[in-house]
């Protein structure tokens, strides 16, 4: 029971990662139709469900850094979806049910689960220099969100500019080395596949870059 039951958390996780690679797939797809570096509403979509998925990874898994990491940016997908003007086209009650979910998750934390929150920042050692790049990497995936939301707020749009892709990289060579030494599947065939169309983002980028100046 116990193998199917660590299998079975691992599949969650595996399930969350196919969602994040697929709304890096259909952005990358879409960006090399067009030419340049787009933010398609479908990328914020799988953005929230994904999310929200791979925080109840975090949780079952009590890792500190993949649950402080979704907690931010869920939010940060919901206000680009607004951005988007397609928060308000979804109905108000999925809407609340949306917005309050992370909070449920958390909350089920502290009453349900007896010393899960014990658990949790036990198995964190940020004095562990893998760990503690680890929570760097992963914050700095988050805080390519928040430079993200900074930038599309001046634009009054939602835009992934050049920064957010080069941020992604360096986070991702990071939490690789974290992942590798947690022995984390999940977070190896993400980021492994993810590098890949950060890079390609970056090369986009360029590219359209040299053909306005032409």
């Amino acid at each position: 029971m116990e193998l199917i039951s660590k299998y079975g958390i691992y599949a969650l996780g595996f399930f969350a990662q196919s969602i994040f690679g697929a709304r890096l797939i259909v952005q990358l797809l879409i960006s090399e139709k067009k030419g340049k570096v787009v933010s398609p509403t479908i990328f914020w979509q799988l953005s929230l469900l994904a999310s929200f998925l791979f925080l109840i990874y975090g949780i079952i898994r009590n890792d500190f850094v993949i649950i402080l990491g979704q907690t931010l940016s869920y939010f940060i997908y919901i206000r680009n979806l607004q951005l988007k003007n397609n928060w308000k086209a979804i109905p108000l009650m999925l809407r609340t049910i949306l917005f309050a979910l992370p909070f449920i998750a958390l909350a089920c934390i502290t009453i349900f689960a007896k010393g899960k929150l014990d658990q949790i920042f036990s198995n964190t050692d940020l004095t562990n220099p893998i760990v503690f790049m680890g929570a760097i990497g992963q914050l700095m995936l988050n805080f390519r969100f928040i430079y993200q939301w900074y930038y599309s707020e001046k634009q009054n749009d939602s835009i992934l500019p050049l920064g957010f892709w080069v941020i992604s990289s360096m986070a991702s060579v990071m939490i690789l080395t974290y992942a590798t030494y947690r022995i984390d599947p999940v977070l190896l065939v993400a980021q492994s596949m993810g590098i890949v169309v950060y890079l390609r983002n970056i090369f986009i980028f360029f590219k359209a870059k040299r053909v306005l100046a032409q």
